[in-house]
């Protein structure tokens, strides 16, 4: 018997997705996990990050979908629609008339010039929450420049507070692009229930460089309160001593210390009483100022044991601490498996394929679900299109010769 789904935070709006690669798309997944209707436009050849890899995952007929585009487009519909096509700019307005909601990131004034701007669609959907992701915002000197996340990391001087001394580092991962898709989802729900008191919508102004400068947060006060520029400390906090990583007879592991009860438990587990004694590492600003020794007589310590048996004392005493995992360590780790941080899905094309999990799966009442895998590009066109807009097989057929729609 198939379980009863629980009711979606979202159900009933409609998402009209504009948006491609990373920040956009990681925006409007969230909002399809949580119940929304995602319309996801591509151009007649896809969404770039189809073509990012390798890996692929490859099925038959020469079929294959990056890992990167599977990571941020489940439960989502695929309408490939020709927007430099007059044609099929008219039919992105009509759509857009229909949903509650647009998301796009493309530069500032390219959607003008097809009449698919806030200006113009507000117009006809008084209603449309439009959402807007760029680089820099719609306002500003650099506002027409493109941002990619690797160029945003060295605007926002994460690259310098990032890795060792002297080699500026970006994170591993797009971070301001994922965080940029976070405060963008964010900015929707709040301007959902706006709406239920006006009646109206409103365009949101998204960009990467303001998201990836506060988010810098502690490190930019900082720099705010004294006006000295922090140095890269590897993977030492500039504020907290010990918290970091320490070597173990094995590897490295993390200790994150966070207040002098927990120094003094640190100690204890290290066998340590000459540090727990020690008036220069009593207090956490003076161990800030005494990091080097403190830091080096503990590296001396952790490395005549594993990790694992560090790790198993610090736990019994309540020490925030951790192992450096990979990801194959960090999927299997039983919370990542009590937690469904696995999820594998049928996927029309590629067979069973696994994907990750949501955040928001625990909601007592609304969980975010994932119940249909990356969509092929143009698998729901046709579907879509006549149900929205009431278009019929003949006019999709003639749309699909003259090179406006595309369909798998």
């Amino acid at each position: 018997m198939t379980p009863k789904m629980k009711p979606t935070a979202l159900a009933g709006i409609t998402v009209l997705d504009l948006s491609r690669v990373l920040a956009g798309p990681s925006c409007t997944q969230v909002l399809a996990d949580l119940g929304a209707t995602v319309w996801k436009i591509e151009p007649l050849w896809g969404d770039e990050t189809r073509a990012w890899g390798p890996p692929f995952l490859e099925g038959p007929n020469d079929v294959k979908e990056s890992a990167y585009y599977l990571s941020v487009n489940r439960n989502k519909k695929s309408l490939a629609i020709n927007l430099k096509d007059p044609l099929g700019q008219q039919i992105v307005r009509d759509l857009a008339q229909k949903a509650d909601v647009l998301v796009e990131n493309y530069k500032v004034g390219d959607l003008e010039r097809y009449g698919l701007d806030y200006s113009s669609l507000s117009q006809l959907n008084p209603k449309l929450i439009y959402c807007s992701i760029t680089g820099f915002g719609q306002t500003g000197p650099r506002a027409l420049e493109a941002g990619y996340d690797a160029a945003l990391q060295g605007h926002v001087g994460i690259m310098s507070v990032t890795g060792e001394v002297g080699v500026p580092t970006k994170v591993g991962v797009a971070w301001i692009d994922i965080m940029t898709g976070q405060n963008a989802s964010i900015a929707i729900l709040v301007a959902l229930l706006e709406r239920y008191r006006s009646g109206l919508g409103q365009h949101l102004d998204l960009s990467l460089f303001e998201t990836g400068l506060s988010a810098m947060s502690n490190v930019a006060q900082s720099y705010l309160a004294t006006r000295k520029t922090p140095p890269a400390r590897g993977n030492a906090h500039g504020q907290i001593v010990p918290y970091g990583s320490f070597v173990a007879q094995d590897g490295w592991m993390i200790i994150a210390v966070g207040n002098d009860t927990q120094y003094q438990s640190l100690c204890a587990a290290l066998e340590a009483s000459d540090l727990a004694q020690d008036p220069r590492f009593l207090t956490n600003p003076s161990r800030v100022q005494h990091r080097s020794e403190l830091v080096s007589r503990i590296n001396a310590i952790t490395v005549t044991q594993s990790s694992g048996y560090w790790l198993e004392r610090f736990l019994q005493r309540s020490i925030p601490c951790a192992p450096v995992n990979t990801l194959e360590q960090a999927f299997a780790d039983p919370q990542a498996q009590a937690r469904g941080m696995t999820v594998p899905l049928e996927h029309p094309a590629l067979g069973s394929i696994n994907l990750i999990g949501s955040p928001f799966a625990h909601f007592s009442r609304t969980p975010a679900t994932l119940q249909t895998p990356p969509p092929l590009l143009g698998q729901h066109t046709r579907a879509v299109l006549q149900e929205a807009l009431g278009l019929d097989l003949a006019t999709l057929e003639r749309l699909e010769g003259e090179g406006v729609l595309n369909r798998a």
